[in-house]
This record gives C-alpha cells, structure tokens and sequence, in this order.
C-alpha cells in the first residue's frame, strides 16, 4: 500500500504505548487538515507472561502495523512521571519499543505529552477520556466513539501530529511549555 505522501496526505501512526495494551491509529491528513482513518486497533500482551515476551508481542504488533500501512512519521504519547511506578514502567518500555521500531524502519518519530494531545483534539489541555473519543469521531466522521480508549488517545495522537505541523524530530515548534521544557531539560542532562 502507498504511503499517505505519495498521495498527498500525510499519514501518522499514533501509538498509546502500554504494556497490556498498546493503542494504534493510522490517520491520512490532507493539508487543509481533513483527515481519514486508515487504521485502529490495540495490540495486546498478558500480563502474566514474561516480560521479554510482552515485549517482543508489542514489536511485533507494531512491525505488523508498520507493513501493513507504510506510515510517513511515528507520533507517540510522551511518558510522565506517575504515582504508579509498576504501570510508568510498562508504559516507558512500551513507548521505547515504539520509538525503536520506527528507527529500525527510518521513520521519523515524535513524542507528545497528553495535555499537547488534549488541547490539539479538543481545545482543552484538561480534556477527558470521553471528550477526546468524541472530538476523534467528530473528525473522522466516524458513526462511533472509538474503543477502547487506548485505540482513540492513538488517533489523536496522530492527529495532533499532523495538526501541529510539528518537527518529525519531536522539537516542539514555537515557545515551549513548562512541561516540554522541563523535559527538554531531563534529556539534556540524561545525555551528560
């Protein structure tokens, strides 16, 4: 299948890593900013199995979305910290598989916090779960909200990428917020 450039679109894969389950969302946007679902699912992992093994399940899973759909750009929800250490940790390793094979493929990536996400899709940093499945469908003219939430948070990741014209090399453009500045600032010092 051409990829959404060849045709004139942009076309994102979003990725709402998780461990259990991993949100997927393939979205072909025109440059007046209308968009067509591609693709939606959830790639799942057990979480009684191994770690190494619900690891390599979500590779897989995505490799396979990768083929399928040929994405030009990679946009993944940014982890934060958490009260919960168990679930920020299969969080982090899901989004680093996400990052990892989309560099195996050559394909540009991003990463955007969930408030960036929120306020592009709904208008509202603060948005919640329902207000975003509702605005995702709205968009893609889609007669349901949605499901599971994993799969809706994925298209509006793909679609606040796509709406933000934001840098494939996951540079914000314009001012920075508190928060990406913050972060910005976590992996300059990781780097020393």
């Amino acid at each position: 299948m051409p990829s959404g450039t060849s045709r004139g679109l942009l076309r994102v894969l979003g990725i709402d890593p998780g461990l259990t389950r991993c949100g997927v969302g393939v979205v072909d946007v025109a440059p007046d900013r209308s968009a067509t679902l591609v693709h939606v699912g959830v790639v799942r992992s057990d979480p009684g199995s191994p770690i190494e093994e619900r690891l390599a399940l979500i590779a897989a899973g995505l490799r396979a979305v990768l083929d399928a759909h040929d994405p030009d750009v990679v946009a993944v929800e940014r982890v934060f910290a958490q009260h919960n250490r168990t679930s920020v940790m299969g969080t982090a390793q899901a989004s680093g598989i996400a990052l990892l094979v989309a560099g195996e493929r050559g394909i540009a990536a991003a990463t955007h916090t969930p408030s960036e996400v929120k306020a592009a899709i709904t208008g509202y940093g603060n948005a919640d779960k329902r207000q975003v499945q509702t605005m995702v469908a709205r968009v893609l003219r889609l007669a349901e909200l949605p499901q599971p939430a994993d799969a809706a948070d994925a298209l509006a990741l793909a679609l606040c990428h796509a709406w933000r014209g934001a840098p494939v090399t996951g540079a914000a453009s314009g001012p920075l917020t508190p928060a990406q500045r913050a972060w910005a600032d976590a992996e300059r010092l990781s780097r020393r």
